[in-house]
């Protein structure tokens, strides 16, 4: 009895490997049919960067969620957000807005994380890039079936 165990487990992994084999070739690199984002080039392949997307002037985009951070109407290339230095500061802080016809940064941006109010940007909210990002003419990466608030319209 456990010899003719032995060998049905010895057949089923003798199949199972040639069927592995088989879809290997079938699929190369085992992607299961899936196409990365990247398209077809393999990744030791350096590939030409996508076009850069449109980002349409001073229209703002609707929220689609409740506290979406809002989304930035203009190019930010070349703009420098460091621990140093940072570009958006010098229209949106509360100092600068009004001169330069800016929205100014939420009080919620003074804020630490006991509540205290701070007499500038608090660190954790200092680097904007991480919530707001430039609206962009672009369609989504992947399908989805996102459906917008509708109290927000």
């Amino acid at each position: 009895m456990k010899k003719l165990l032995v060998a049905l487990l010895s057949v089923g992994a003798v199949l199972s490997g040639v069927v592995f084999a088989q879809a290997e070739l079938d699929l190369p690199g085992g992607t299961g049919g899936l196409e990365s984002l990247r398209g077809s080039s393999l990744l030791e392949e350096t590939r030409n960067a996508d076009e850069m997307k449109k980002i349409p002037r001073e229209q703002s985009l609707e929220t689609d969620y409740v506290y979406q951070p809002p989304l930035i109407p203009h190019s930010i290339r070349n703009y420098e957000v460091t621990k140093d230095a940072n570009k958006c500061l010098s229209c949106h802080s509360w100092k600068n807005a009004k001169d330069m016809g800016a929205t100014k940064i939420s009080v919620t941006h003074f804020l630490n994380r006991e509540d205290a109010v701070l007499a500038d940007v608090s660190p954790r909210r200092y680097f904007c890039l991480q919530c707001h990002v430039p609206q962009a003419d672009a369609q989504p990466l992947v399908e989805n079936d996102f459906k917008r608030v509708e109290s927000l319209r």
